[in-house]
Parts: C-alpha cells; sequence; structure tokens
C-alpha cells in the first residue's frame, strides 16, 4: 500500500469520527499540533526508527501528546503505532487538516514573491479567488527572493507562476532550442 492511500484512511476515519462526536476544530487544533511536533528531529528520528520497540514509542508519544490533545486524537496516534505506521503520522496529520478545512469550506492559498506585498494587494488577491472559487480563503503569504520579482500562486491544484525566475528559464528554454549561445 502506498503511503499516500495509508495517510488518507487514517486521516478519513478521524475525520469521520471527530465530526460525528463534534470534535471537529479541538481535533484540528490536535493535529495542527501533531504536526509542529512530528517537524522537531528527535521526534522524527522516533518515528522512522525501526529499531524502537512499539511499546517505548508508544511511551514516549504519550508523555509527549497526552497532556495536549484529546482522547480521540491520542487514540489514533495509538493505534498507529500498533500499525506500525507512525512514520506516516506527519502525512496523516497534513491530510486530515486538509479535510477539515473543505469541510468548512476554506480554500488553503499560498502565494510567494520576492518581496513583501501591501496588504491591499493582498486584500484583492484574497477577494478575486474567493469570488473565481466561491469559497473562503486562507491565504499564506512566502517571500522568496529567489524568483526575483513576480509571483507564484497556487490554489488548490492551480498553479500560476509569474516568477521573472520562470521568465527568465523560458526565454533561456527557446534559446538554446533556436541552437542561440547563451551567456
Amino acid at each position: 500500500m502506498n503511503e499516500s492511500k495509508i495517510s488518507v484512511r487514517y486521516a478519513r476515519a478521524l475525520f469521520q469520527s471527530a465530526v460525528e462526536k463534534e470534535m471537529l476544530d479541538k481535533v484540528n487544533r490536535d493535529m495542527v499540533f501533531i504536526a509542529e511536533i512530528c517537524t522537531v528531529p528527535e521526534v522524527k528520528e522516533l518515528l522512522g526508527s525501526p529499531v524502537i520497540r512499539p511499546a517505548v514509542k508508544k511511551d514516549l508519544l504519550h508523555n509527549i501528546f497526552e497532556k495536549d490533545i484529546e482522547k480521540i486524537t491520542m487514540s489514533l496516534v495509538d493505534l498507529v503505532v500498533k500499525n506500525g505506521r507512525e512514520s506516516f503520522l506527519p502525512a496523516i496529520t497534513r491530510v486530515f487538516r486538509s479535510n477539515a478545512m473543505k469541510h468548512k469550506g476554506i480554500t488553503e492559498c499560498l502565494l510567494t514573491t520576492a518581496v513583501k506585498v501591501d496588504e491591499g494587494i493582498t486584500k484583492q488577491i484574497r477577494e478575486i479567488i474567493a469570488s473565481a472559487f466561491r469559497t473562503k480563503v486562507d491565504l499564506k503569504e512566502v517571500i522568496d527572493s529567489e524568483i526575483i520579482g513576480g509571483f507564484i500562486l497556487r490554489v488548490e491544484d492551480n498553479f500560476i507562476d509569474a516568477s521573472i525566475r520562470n521568465k527568465l528559464r523560458k526565454i533561456k528554454k527557446e534559446l538554446i532550442g533556436r541552437g542561440t549561445s547563451v551567456f
């Protein structure tokens, strides 16, 4: 079974339980917390280690999470460890959070620019996306000076790369295709 199927199945099961028990917001917060903790190098090593026994992993994860997350979420962590799927925990959190956002009618978008964008422009971008996709918008902004200028916008599976870096790459490819010497 591939990684995405495993993550989707566990996330879907937890999502359905959370909705049934009217705990979606609480469990979503838990999943955000778990995702953050899973970025810690020692936790990554714990999750990926085939040497550490499942009982030890379970105890360690209980020490890390038990006080801060709901019982339903902790039961997912226990199940994942019991089935030897703990390395999929970060992916499970991503899938769950995506499902929760869709359930709430919110679309996550990512705007990458070379410099900080004026708040008025980001407001206009949010409004355009909300209108085009008929959704609420959660716009995350990333600054990446390597794109030189312009922007890269990702909305669901849609991707617009209007960066200067991309335009230069296209020009270079076109010149090479013509056999013209480049630089």
